[in-house]
């Protein structure tokens, strides 16, 4: 067994094609299937089922991957280690990042640009994707650290540093009836036709656990994973939407009213695992983030003890 083979099956797990596999490793696909097949020899069992269109692992595919995963990380972490101590960091930051990013409170891509100015060795790879998706690649090591909305609860075995805490609305029209009022119950909400996010999403996570709590089923009519899909569908007087209050001002024809009883709120986090060995880069890269974003979470839990629900 050597490394090599490892990186291969890592790859072809990762991309679930062995074309695509070998594009990216820049090795002819019949190589990667060779070296493969001699992991596989040395094991005595199959590590991937090659008969559907994409590549999958079988029981001992899984069983491997994550050790292998490791054995790769230790010798990354080894050449960073020697690194480290010539005072040169280098190495690579995979960032996955909610689908599509949108908020006016947490620019990335400048947190992003000023990192790399102080690291410039350090190679930064981003994707997209939901909230869900997010945090499976998180938890089995495909990313290393992801920008992601919080739903209800905080997903297993991840860390989160909290960036953006803000109130989820009922966004309406200027000239919706519910335009003027001060706030709107929650349980009020189930006679309105909504328009909110897709489900896999932390925003509609907390809007379902609301929901569940309060035996109040809700009658969404239009889901979106962009922000700026529904505030179109709400200029367009197709419902409520229920988003963060900061959509209002997308649109000067748009009011938001405050939700209460409970009163809800949205939040974007980066999130990393939390227990497994990370590498200088991606230490020196949360440490960077952390000083430039203070963490919000205790400002969150005082305002949830003083607003209560």
């Amino acid at each position: 067994m050597d490394l090599r083979q490892l990186e291969f099956l890592l790859t072809v797990a990762d991309e679930a094609n062995f074309t695509r596999a070998a594009a990216k490793l820049r090795v002819a696909q019949p190589g990667v299937s060779a070296r493969i097949r001699q992991l596989e020899q040395e094991l005595g069992h199959d590590l991937l089922d090659r008969s559907g269109r994409t590549v999958r692992l079988t029981a001992a595919g899984a069983t491997v991957l994550p050790y292998a995963r490791a054995a790769m990380a230790a010798v990354a972490g080894a050449r960073l280690a020697v690194d480290e101590l010539t005072g040169l960091l280098r190495g690579r930051l995979s960032m996955g990042m909610v689908a599509p990013y949108s908020t006016t409170e947490f620019d990335l891509a400048d947190l992003l640009a000023s990192f790399h100015r102080a690291h410039p060795a350090v190679r930064i790879t981003l994707s997209e994707g939901t909230a869900d998706a997010l945090v499976e690649s998180l938890q089995t090591g495909r990313l290393d650290v992801a920008v992601i909305g919080l739903g209800a609860k905080r997903p297993a075995g991840l860390a989160c540093h909290v960036l953006v805490d803000e109130p989820l609305a009922a966004v309406v029209r200027a000239d919706h009836p519910m335009a003027a009022a001060a706030a709107i119950p929650f349980a009020e909400l189930r006679e309105r036709t909504l328009l909110t996010f897709s489900r896999g999403t932390g925003l509609r996570s907390v809007l379902d656990a609301a929901s569940a709590r309060a035996g109040a089923p809700l009658n969404v009519a239009f889901e979106a994973s962009d922000p700026g899909v529904l505030v179109q569908l709400v200029a367009r007087g197709l419902g409520v939407g229920i988003l963060p209050e900061s959509a209002a001002r997308a649109l000067p024809k748009l009011r938001s009213v405050p939700i209460v009883r409970p009163r809800l709120r949205g939040q974007l986090a980066f999130a990393w695992r939390s227990e497994a060995p990370s590498s200088p880069a991606v230490r020196a890269f949360l440490q960077f983030a952390c000083d430039m974003r203070p963490a919000l979470d205790s400002v969150t839990e005082m305002r949830s003890r003083r607003q209560g629900s």
